[in-house]
């Protein structure tokens, strides 16, 4: 009995279930029915005269800005027209072609015309074996006219007008067309940067110009020239290897970052596309446009620098290099370039960076001229000296030497030293002190301050005998020197410091000599003018560190800003920089004092720089330095104000300058545009009561 139960319900569900797919099937066929029979006509009509693509929306590069909103590079928009290829017969393409030249002409547009007949018909614009290989081409006899040439084209396109003047306006696009080649999905450009009158006129008789496109680009704009230049880098074409790594983000014909913010920040400031759905009947005009994916613009990048403090230093430095080499200060030296700091001592943020010479990053947009390319790599100028160049430092290395020893108890701020001119320690290396070599015997007795306002060589030769190399170094590496800053720019140098193991990497030994070296800046010591800001910010702000800057903030397109973690980790990870690994110090308010009283006394009377600075409504804190290398003497001024309250520190460097008191007025000029002051044009003469010297480097 059970099993009979079973059995009926088995049956009851196979047959419930038959009735379910006959009833699915029925409906099936009726719909097939319906769309095939019933409508099919008008649904293959509908589709038939009805095409789509997808289309690339660009997306708009990020701004960059200045502290103050200044756009320093930005984006321009621009249109483009685009013919596509539709089903639409000769007459109908003629006629676009014709009301899209009647157009362009109205509005001087330039528009694609290789065709190599001259625009009357009469004359061929090429001859001899070019032309008989075209007319081969094109099955048209050697002996061919102008006039038959022309009508066999005329023929080709079926050009029905009776003018030759309208038929060769026809045949340039057709011939254009002929030679490139389009489709309905690949696209024949026809004119660039179009007025938006043209857009609107296009767009308003959108049926008098089918398969007619109109495309949105954008190009990048420096909007101060070469303003910063060294710091915003340029935009070029993708390079194969760059499209390569990343084909899921660039199309192979995109503009990315090569040097400077530009290209550190790329992934920041290129956006992100999006995509467009456009539907078009068969003759070519467009029915339907649909966004399927917003395009994102590109983030903001706001820098640390003023462009009008910006502006002063390279104008100044410019016109110190050239008034160097025309003589300005009593001689005449080949001064052959130079770059300029200036760095807010507290928080490390660069408020102006020059290097000379310099470039104008437009030549770049659009590709860029043999011309243009062969004069900026004769002049070495996309060489960003502030941060990729590493430079003997002399004289201005002095303030370590006097803080470690200072610091490390070897010399305290009493104690006079005297400079008898050479210092025979060692019997093997008796060097001397630039002062014996000018005027054959020393400066007597100095204490630390002294030491620093007269640069007394002697004077730091004891006290790196008395705390050894390593001492030095422990300070030197704490102020930044030898190492990277860290600033969010590629292509930073490391620099050396002087030690053991500077000299061992070239297979060299150490010797107490090395050490008297290094002592006053030689050696081995080789830094970027932008450790060396680092350093004279530190010594000016109490020997606090300091993080050198020149991003303010990343502002986003969606609203948020990225945090200064996110930015950090950022450019860590770009440029493979490692966490800082020094011990930090404390210093002696009074080793401090003395320290920056050594470095007022340059600027004051008597001091290599009072020249320069004398009846400045600022006081200020300086150092100069002459480093001979090889045949060069490069010329350093590095200097801090106010002194009482320090805010900004400048370093400047002027490659074979000759003396470091010929940059000082860079300096000098930079403070007074920072502290809102009026500069005096009077010119500088050389201070004859005070100390001119060239360290030799060994």
């Amino acid at each position: 009995m059970k099993k009979r139960i079973k059995k009926e319900n088995t049956n009851l569900r196979f047959n419930i279930l038959i009735i379910v797919v006959y009833i699915i099937g029925i409906i099936l066929v009726s719909r097939l029915f319906d769309l095939q029979i019933v409508n099919g006509a008008s649904y293959r009509e509908t589709s038939n005269t009805r095409l789509s693509r997808e289309s690339v929306l660009e997306a708009a590069r990020g701004d960059i800005v200045d502290r103050s909103g200044n756009i320093l590079a930005s984006t321009d928009s621009f249109f483009n027209l685009e013919l596509y290829k539709t089903k639409s017969d000769d007459t109908t393409l003629n006629n676009c072609i014709l009301n899209l030249i009647n157009l362009f002409e109205q509005y001087q547009i330039s528009y694609p015309d290789n065709f190599p007949i001259n625009s009357e018909g009469t004359e061929f614009t090429i001859e001899g074996e070019e032309l008989t290989k075209w007319l081969s081409k094109y099955k048209l006899s050697e002996n061919a006219t102008p006039d038959e040439a022309m009508q066999s084209f005329i023929e080709k396109y079926s050009i029905t007008s009776n003018s030759i003047q309208e038929a060769r306006k026809i045949i340039s696009i057709r011939y254009e067309i002929t030679t490139k080649g389009y489709s309905s999905t690949k696209s024949l450009e026809l004119a660039e940067n179009v007025p938006r009158e043209v857009v609107a006129q296009i767009s308003e008789r959108n049926s008098d110009f089918p398969g007619v496109t109109i495309t949105t680009e954008s190009t990048r704009k420096y909007n101060y020239g070469s303003l910063a230049s060294h710091i915003l880098g340029y935009i070029g074409k993708i390079s194969e290897s760059e499209y390569n790594e990343a084909q899921e983000i660039y199309s192979n014909d995109d503009d990315v970052g090569k040097t400077g913010i530009e290209a550190l920040f790329e992934d920041y400031l290129r956006g992100e596309k999006g995509k467009e759905e456009i539907e078009m009947s068969v003759d070519g005009t467009v029915t339907g446009e649909t966004v399927t994916e917003e395009a994102k613009q590109g983030s903001t990048v706001v820098l640390t620098i003023d462009s009008k403090l910006q502006e002063i230093a390279e104008t100044a430095l410019a016109n110190n290099i050239e008034k160097i080499r025309n003589g300005g200060f009593s001689q005449t030296a080949d001064a052959t370039g130079g770059c300029v700091i200036a760095i807010d001592v507290h928080s490390g943020e660069i408020l102006a960076m020059a290097s000379n010479p310099s470039y104008d990053p437009n030549v770049w947009i659009g590709g860029i001229s043999v011309a243009d390319y062969n004069v900026i790599k004769e002049n070495n100028a996309l060489f960003n000296k502030a941060i990729s160049g590493a430079y003997a430092p002399g004289s201005i290395f002095k303030m370590i030497t006097a803080l470690a020893g200072l610091e490390s108890g070897v010399v305290s701020t009493t104690e006079k030293i005297n400079d008898t001119g050479v210092y025979t320690r060692y019997k093997d290396y008796q060097p001397v002190c630039w002062y014996y070599s000018t005027y054959h015997r020393g400066h007597g007795y100095l204490n630390v301050s002294g030491a620093i306002q007269h640069s007394c060589n002697y004077f730091f030769y004891e006290i790196g005998n008395r705390m050894g190399i390593d001492v030095l170094d422990k300070y030197a590496r704490y102020f930044g020197l030898g190492s990277k800053t860290g600033i969010e720019l590629p292509s930073e140098t490391a620099g050396t410091l002087a030690s053991p193991e500077a000299a061992e990497a070239l297979g060299e030994t150490w010797s107490a000599g090395q050490t008297l070296a290094a002592a006053i800046g030689q050696s081995y010591n080789n830094f970027s003018p932008l450790q060396v800001a680092k350093y004279i910010a530190m010594i000016a702000n109490g020997g606090n560190k300091i993080q050198p800057t020149i991003i303010k903030r990343i502002l986003n397109a969606d609203g948020t800003e990225s945090s200064r973690t996110e930015i950090e980790e950022y450019t860590k990870q770009k440029l493979g920089l490692e966490d800082e690994n020094t011990e930090n110090l404390t210093f002696s308010p009074e080793h401090i004092a003395a320290v920056l009283g050594g470095m007022r006394s340059v600027t004051e009377e008597g001091g290599t720089a009072s020249s320069v600075f004398r009846n400045f409504d600022i006081e200020v804190g300086g150092k100069t330095g002459s480093a001979e290398v090889g045949n060069n003497v490069n010329a350093w001024f590095a200097g801090f104000a106010p002194y009482n309250d320090p805010e900004i520190a400048v370093v400047v460097m002027v490659e074979n300058g000759q003396h470091g008191f010929y940059t000082a007025e860079v300096a000098k000029e930079i403070i007074a545009q920072y502290f809102g002051m009026n500069i005096q044009s009077d010119e500088i003469q050389e201070d004859n009561s005070a100390d001119n010297y060239i360290e030799t480097i060994q």
